[in-house]
């Protein structure tokens, strides 16, 4: 099988730092949001490019790798068979368990496309086809299991197939289906059992993987669909709070980043262009400021629906 280079140089990079690096246990690292805490890391490479110290060839794909305890866990594919956790030391490159289960099915761009999530002695990892699985990451067996898109519907997968980085809150993990039965699901994080489901998202499925924001205080969880809307939901139920749909996607990929102040910015390829949503001080308002529509700027601001 042709090999994809992105993974196998992204791990190459976490290694060469491996005495200083502190955990990435997860989608965008530790607290979700892309930002590092390391210090003293080097402003610019030597001639010719950093040492590398090891490599592993993983089969073509989209995914990224988790960092935890001195170990990399990446959720690699075998052709359209299989699913494969893979965790590799981290000093030596080896790899030192696998765990693999049948995962059979076909998809625009073949391969993985997420990023296993590590808490505690378990791992939760979610395929392109919507397999969802929670292994131990000291026996290596499997804790439970769901499939977030069958449990839900019978149409067949995105396009592009699932691409759901799963999300830990409290005792919940969280996915969204993009389901017309179920755009989120929370399920019990030690158990799997389904704790709750929330309505239908605007519009349709995309490739944002949920998000926990803070607004007035108060955490909420952040979903984007394609063609659909901004959405903010009460994490404990599911209930929708507010939704945005004056900014459109046709293929969403990020969510929503938290720059400070309430404010919340969003954006987006396929000339979707980018938005800023900032929170008001009359009640939980939230209105939009500067949309940007491709390269043309509006000054008019819009309110958010609230539900």
């Amino acid at each position: 099988m042709r090999k994809y280079l992105a993974p196998t140089l992204m791990l190459v990079l976490i290694a060469s730092y491996v005495s200083l690096a502190a955990d990435w246990p997860q989608f965008l690292g530790p607290d979700r949001n892309a930002v590092s805490t390391e210090t003293g890391l080097k402003r610019s490479c030597p001639e010719g490019g950093p040492k590398v110290l090891w490599t592993f060839p993983l089969a073509e794909g989209f995914a990224g790798p988790a960092v935890s305890d001195g170990k990399v866990y990446v959720l690699d594919r075998k052709g359209s068979e299989q699913d494969v956790l893979r965790c590799i030391d981290l000093v030596t490159g080896k790899e030192e368990w696998t765990f693999a289960y049948d995962a059979a099915g076909t998809f625009d761009r073949h391969g993985s496309r997420s990023v296993p999530t590590i808490e505690g002695n378990y791992i939760y990892t979610c395929g392109p086809l919507g397999h969802v699985r929670c292994v131990d990451k000291v026996t290596h067996q499997m804790v439970w299991k769901k499939n977030v898109w069958r449990a839900f519907s019978k149409e067949k997968v995105p396009t592009w197939g699932i691409s759901q980085s799963p999300l830990i809150y409290g005792d919940l993990l969280i996915l969204a289906s993009q389901t017309k039965k179920a755009g989120v699901v929370a399920y019990d994080k030690l158990t799997g059992s389904v704790q709750w489901t929330s309505a239908k998202l605007p519009g349709k499925p995309g490739y944002v993987s949920p998000k926990v924001i803070n607004l007035g205080g108060d955490d909420q969880l952040v979903m984007i669909s394609a063609n659909g809307a901004v959405v903010g939901m009460e994490l404990t139920t599911g209930k929708f709070l507010w939704s945005y749909n004056g900014w459109q996607c046709k293929i969403p990929v990020p969510n929503v980043t938290e720059i400070g102040d309430g404010r919340i910015f969003i954006t987006g390829g396929y000339k979707a262009g980018s938005a800023m949503i900032v929170e008001r001080a009359a009640g939980s308002l939230l209105r939009l400021i500067c949309p940007l529509n491709g390269q043309v700027a509006r000054s008019t601001s819009l309110t958010a629906k609230l539900v």
